[in-house]
């Protein structure tokens, strides 16, 4: 029994150890911008939970959900599963901006591995993100508010907030509105880890900072 219990426990142990390193913020970075790293993935979450939830249970099948104008070899389910896995993997390397990983490369990577990372290869993705993030976001919700596209077009009749009713119109636009703070929190965040790297920061021990 013990014997079977044993692996578990060690993988269990290796999964802890690779979370905190994943999340740990290194010295220096304040509290404000670790809080709001690990909010960022959280903004992005729930509408890739809503996308998935129409594949399974087949929720709003008359809307389009984001799928856009897919080639016919993509099924659907698989191109609403693929956007909302990446889009998560895509908003957590915001933590990347408060952690050891966002300053050294790891080990693993070929020909990079513990080398540092220069500011302005985390700093200008990071930054030209939030700016793309907040115009898209705040773009496509102030237009579909009005009935159009980010294009100026009229929405189409298989656009969610058309063909969706109910209880479930209600709840798609309770998940996917925490993505207009996904910008925001990102350019913030990049702001932090910036004057980290490359501006003046404070003194070992300053009030909000971590230790």
């Amino acid at each position: 029994m013990t014997a079977h219990h044993a692996p578990a426990r060690t993988g269990t142990r290796r999964l802890r150890v690779a979370w905190r390193r994943a999340h740990a913020p290194v010295p220096g970075v304040p509290r404000w911008a670790r809080i709001a790293a690990y909010v960022i993935p959280f903004t992005v979450l729930p509408s890739g939970l809503w996308r998935i939830m129409t594949v399974i249970f087949h929720i709003g099948d008359d809307a389009t959900h984001g799928r856009g104008q897919l080639p016919s070899w993509l099924p659907g389910p698989v191109y609403i599963v693929a956007l909302s896995v990446l889009s998560e993997l895509l908003a957590f390397t915001a933590v990347g901006l408060i952690a050891a990983w966002g300053e050294v490369f790891p080990r693993w990577i070929p020909l990079l591995g513990g080398r540092r990372v220069p500011p302005l290869a985390a700093v200008l993705p990071a930054a030209l993100g939030a700016t793309v993030l907040t115009a898209l976001w705040t773009t496509a919700f102030v237009t579909s508010m009005y009935g159009f596209t980010i294009q100026g077009t009229p929405l189409p009749d298989d656009f969610p907030t058309k063909a969706m009713h109910g209880w479930q119109i209600a709840f798609f636009n309770l998940t996917y509105t925490p993505l207009l703070l996904w910008g925001p929190l990102l350019a913030a965040v990049c702001f932090a880890y910036w004057r980290r790297r490359c501006g003046r920061t404070a003194p070992a021990g300053a009030p909000g900072t971590a230790s």
